[in-house]
């Protein structure tokens, strides 16, 4: 049910409030349409399968099993299932886990258990897979799924890596088809363009939240601990 107006409100107020709803229904429509255009993208582009690295064992298991190599066919755990993988920027340059993709992924780990209802989820760094597990168990998370590229070109080749080892945030859609080769569906980095940013936003709620606000999101960047504030 629409929110009603309160009784306290100016006419002035329930004036642009009622411009506001407007524009945010055609933000709606806009955003379903973009949706439409992403699905309607052709599942043609054949990839190498990757080999990546992983500890099978939940989080809260530590890292004493073996690590174990897979491929990026073997990540779907139900024949045509998508495979979303986040780039997350750690490993090589990005010598600590970055505050923004620690942002995004705090969010994530709550909602892995729905994800997996649909797709096989997970998130992929360039740097040792034990070091991060470790990192995550600090951040209190208990359902994502870590992988590492390690020495596979994966992130290269999807641009989400620079020749120097600079790490670049985003995420990439692949779906395995009924001849168990990869496909790379869509890809999109948090920069939509140089002059772009804001290209991951809708993956995140806090980003949605702070424009609720009268001060807005601002310049306002996450940190990984705000203990000492």
């Amino acid at each position: 049910m629409p929110v009603k107006p309160h009784p306290a409100e100016a006419p002035q107020y329930r004036a642009q409030r009622a411009e506001l709803l407007a524009a945010e229904i055609a933000l709606k429509d806009q955003i379903e349409r973009v949706a439409a255009l992403r699905r309607a993208l052709p599942l043609e582009t054949e990839v190498e399968d990757y080999e990546l690295e992983e500890i099978p064992a939940p989080l809260a298991a530590g890292d004493a099993a073996p690590r174990r190599r897979v491929r990026l066919s073997q990540l779907g755990e139900r024949p045509g299932q998508s495979i979303v993988l986040v780039h997350f920027m750690f490993g090589k340059k990005q010598s600590q886990p970055c505050p923004m993709c620690t942002l995004w992924a705090d969010g994530y780990d709550g909602v892995v258990p729905h994800l997996g209802q649909r797709v096989s989820f997970a998130v992929v760094v360039a740097g040792d897979v034990a070091a991060f597990r470790a990192y995550a168990r600090g951040r209190g998370w208990r359902h994502l799924r870590i992988l590492s590229s390690g020495d596979s070109p994966l992130k290269r080749d999807l641009g989400f890596e620079e020749p120097d080892g600079g790490q670049q945030p985003g995420v990439s859609v692949f779906r395995v088809g009924p001849d168990r080769r990869p496909r790379h569906f869509y890809s999109m980095s948090a920069m939509m363009t140089p002059e772009q940013p804001r290209g991951m936003d809708l993956l995140s709620p806090l980003w949605n939240f702070l424009d609720l606000t009268p001060e807005g999101r601002g310049d306002w960047m996450p940190k990984r601990s705000y203990a000492a504030e």
